[in-house]
């Protein structure tokens, strides 16, 4: 048995591998009478399709088109589950022929045998990061929710392969290379890439989420918090491996005069909570940072073993991103969504 199931009210279950024959989704709790057709959810999928991402970009090239199945009629979804698929069309498992015995370094191969002692070597299976179109899917659904809210998240991309960004310009970001928060840093991302591609090698980055509109209140003061909420739902993303709410690691070098939020009459003079307090929603934007790591897979030679625990080498081939940014920036967009959404469900059904 596989956690295949995300949410507590606004729930989104999703299944399908890499190089199966198709991923999709269903999302359960979404409630009746708002607007939903296929071209929406297209248009954020298409976002994270592969392709993107200029020359940090594989070379596989899905159309990720989604068929709605259920949930949805006349243009508006009608309280019950809403199921979709999109099909793979561009697989080549034999990319993986050379490895199906082999565990690759910084991948689930060997964690995943040891768990079910069996794995679908092409492409990772179901630990593959190809898993996340569903999520962004799912997204789309819980972006429509939310914008009858009030509530709106952007998200861009603040670092990559060590350089920051210095500006914070996030209403332009999904038109510049890398989904970027500073246009002027481009250039310096660009040739960086090109670097570590020609060295056979892969690239980290940082990507910065901001919610708006977002109501005072979500989230409970103890196990429910709503930053610890956003953390497992960014976390269950493969790439991520740190998340940081507000200003994150920074508050441990502060005083706590400095940390504090002070609050007048008007309202907050700084955000340094990130928007969230004792684990509940203060009303303020909500600003999350998480760090990607760099993508695993790079044909310089690593040492690694087989099944039968014995040494080799590799280096490994296919076709892979250099760097997971820019899309996995419309993946960790949608996990703040559907958190959001869900607690926005939640906190409805209290009555608060």
């Amino acid at each position: 048995m596989t956690a295949n199931t995300f949410g507590t009210l606004f729930t989104l279950t999703t299944f399908g591998e890499s190089h199966g024959a198709a991923l999709g989704g269903v999302v359960d709790g979404c409630p009746a009478g708002l607007p939903l057709t296929e071209e929406l959810i297209q248009k954020e999928l298409d976002r994270r399709k592969p392709g993107q991402g200029g020359i940090a970009a594989t070379a596989r090239k899905e159309a990720d088109a989604v068929r709605l199945l259920s949930g949805v009629f006349e243009g508006v979804t009608t309280g019950t589950p809403i199921g979709f698929l999109i099909e793979n069309t561009d697989q080549r498992s034999h990319d993986y022929s050379k490895i199906k015995d082999t565990f690759r370094p910084g991948h689930a191969d060997a964690t995943f045998e040891a768990k079910f002692g069996l794995r679908d070597y092409r492409g990772g299976g179901r630990s593959s990061a190809r898993e996340t179109v569903a999520r962004v899917a799912g997204g789309a659904i819980a972006k429509e929710l939310l914008r009858t809210a009030g509530v709106h998240v952007q998200a861009a991309t603040v670092e990559l392969g060590g350089i920051p960004a210095v500006e914070r310009n996030f209403g332009g970001a999904l038109s510049r290379p890398f989904f970027s928060a500073d246009e002027n840093v481009v250039a310096s991302w660009e040739d960086r890439v090109r670097q570590v591609k020609g060295d056979g090698d892969t690239l980290g980055g940082v990507v910065e989420i901001r919610a708006t509109g977002v109501p005072a209140g979500l989230g409970e003061p103890v196990f429910d918090k709503l930053d610890a909420r956003l953390a497992y739902a960014l976390m269950g993303v493969g790439a991520v491996k740190a998340v940081e709410i507000g200003s994150g690691r920074q508050a441990a070098r502060m005083l706590g005069s400095e940390n504090n939020d002070q609050i007048t009459p008007e309202g907050y003079v700084s955000n340094n909570a990130g928007g969230i307090l004792g684990g509940i929603s203060s009303g303020q934007d909500i600003i999350v940072r998480v760090s990607v790591k760099p993508i695993p897979s790079i044909s310089k030679e690593q040492r690694s073993i087989n099944r039968q625990g014995e040494a080799v080498t590799l280096s490994i081939g296919g076709r892979h991103d250099i760097c997971a940014i820019p899309r996995i920036v419309p993946v960790l967009k949608a996990m703040v969504l559907l958190t959001l959404a869900d607690l926005l469900l939640l906190q409805r059904r209290l009555g608060r």
